[in-house]
């Protein structure tokens, strides 16, 4: 049996899922009402969900960085694994991952999806990390295991200008979109619907990682974080909209007559005078008596409470103590932010080792053949959620390192060290100059008398702390 082409096969698949993104999008860019407004209807919006998303993506992604392990104690392991860091962080800064991975984290938590491509640049002979707009990306997966992806699909727009660029070809129209279709074994593009190439996968393995937001059981496409705010956020705008309205009409009262069948000039400004029969009432219509206006504020202040419990990002993440804390009473205070963010770093580790495989598998094909995936262990070093005292932290690392708990490496990940690789050699260079010089100012002392004798205890103290041993 013949398959319907892909490109005629993306036209009816994930159409629910394209169109939520789009509504997400515009949840999150402010579309907040539904509906026409009345005449006349005043209508705020205070968009919280773009600041909730914005500030839970940064407590996501502070002071992330990555770790090389060599699996062997030798030093041919051990330069390997330096050689692999070293082309990762090459790709890194080459990459400016730091912004993309942070830009593609807010794109994750709106839409609830996201995309990394790592190809190899033949014009640049370097490595290529995007992130492919989720909206034009189609995936198969095995059976009930989304975990077996086998086919994936990125669909996107050329200008022909590009068109001829990249492919040499020219479009029938002002713009072209393209279809690239990958498989382990091998990568078929479409142009405007029509094959333009097929040919063998050139990297052995689909150069796509897609992942979740936050995964929902059984489900291979993630969750959006706005979903559980929007009721609120809508009632938020309602309610601030009608307290508006109100505070605005106090300042502007209306005037009530009573027993009056007509009325001409009556105006409400100083000075003014009405002239009204004998058993007419005049009066202003006092809207804020009573404690209205107490009772709409209470109400707001319950949205807005209720907003940051759906979020799972309390007031506090805002920097709004009203009490002072201590380190314990704040993690207990953050505690919902504080789970929120490690069920997203969970997902977050695979998917970035899963990006530095793929990269380190590049540099071994077309640069550096002696690299291994299997060779090293792949690990990322997330940076502290909370504020740290740095120094008390040094201290613990200080003591934990003295002890045989920590080595010196795992202590620099622990304290956010760009390259712990690099400042270990350091320290090594450091430490051997030192003893270097304390045998030489050593061996010109004697031990005859006192001076002598405090010089030569002053060489082997400098000495003891340069290995690192403890008094």
């Amino acid at each position: 049996m013949n398959e319907t082409p892909i490109p005629t096969q993306l036209g009816q698949k994930d159409r629910d899922r394209i169109k939520r993104y789009s509504e997400l999008l515009d949840f999150y860019h402010g579309a907040h009402w539904t509906g026409r407004a009345i005449r006349g209807e005043k209508r705020l919006t205070f968009n919280y969900a773009k600041v909730l998303i914005d500030k839970i993506t940064s407590y996501l992604m502070s002071g992330t960085t990555f770790a090389i392990d060599p699996i062997d104690d030798t030093d041919e392991a051990r330069d390997r694994a330096q050689r692999a860091g070293q082309g990762l962080y090459q790709v890194y800064t080459d990459n400016n991952l730091e912004q993309l991975d942070f830009d593609t984290e807010i794109d994750c938590a709106i839409l609830g999806d996201a995309c990394f491509k790592v190809i190899w640049d033949q014009e640049t002979k370097s490595v290529r990390v995007t992130a492919p707009d989720i909206q034009g990306i189609y995936a198969w997966w095995l059976g009930d295991d989304v975990s077996r992806v086998w086919r994936v699909a990125s669909k996107y727009a050329l200008t022909a200008e590009e068109t001829i660029m990249l492919h040499g070809v020219t479009p029938k129209a002002k713009t072209a979109t393209l279809v690239e279709v990958w498989t382990d074994t091998t990568l078929e593009l479409y142009l405007d619907n029509s094959p333009l190439a097929k040919k063998p996968n050139p990297y052995g393995f689909i150069p796509f990682i897609i992942y979740p937001n936050l995964r929902e059981p059984k489900k291979f496409w993630g969750m959006s974080d706005i979903p559980p705010i929007m009721e609120s956020q809508r009632e938020l705008n309602r309610a601030m909209s009608q307290l508006s309205r109100i505070l605005e009409l106090s300042g502007n009262p209306i005037a009530v007559l009573e027993n009056i069948e007509e009325s001409e000039d009556i105006a409400v400004k100083p000075g003014a005078v009405w002239n009204i029969p004998e058993d007419a009432k005049a009066y202003l219509l006092d809207l804020l008596q009573g404690g209205g206006v107490r009772m709409h504020i209470e109400y707001i202040d319950l949205l807005y409470r209720t907003m940051h419990d759906v979020a799972e990002s309390p007031r506090t993440a805002f920097g709004g103590v009203e009490r002072d804390l201590s380190g314990v009473a704040l993690e207990i205070e953050l505690h919902p932010l504080l789970q929120k963010v490690k069920r997203k770093r969970v997902i977050r580790t695979a998917v970035y080792n899963r990006r530095s495989e793929m990269i380190i598998k590049l540099l071994a094909k077309y640069t550096d053949p002696g690299l291994k995936t299997q060779d090293f262990r792949l690990r990322v070093v997330w940076g502290p959620i909370l504020p740290q005292d740095m120094a008390r932290q040094v201290n613990n690392e200080v003591s934990l390192v003295q002890t045989g708990i920590h080595s010196r490496r795992r202590a620099m990940d622990e304290l956010s060290i760009q390259d712990p690789e690099f400042e270990f050699n350091r320290w090594l260079e450091e430490r051997q100059t030192i003893l270097k010089m304390n045998k030489e100012l050593g061996a010109r002392f004697t031990r005859g008398g006192a001076r002598e004798r405090a010089l030569q205890s002053q060489v082997e103290d400098s000495t003891r702390r340069a290995e690192g041993v403890e008094e």
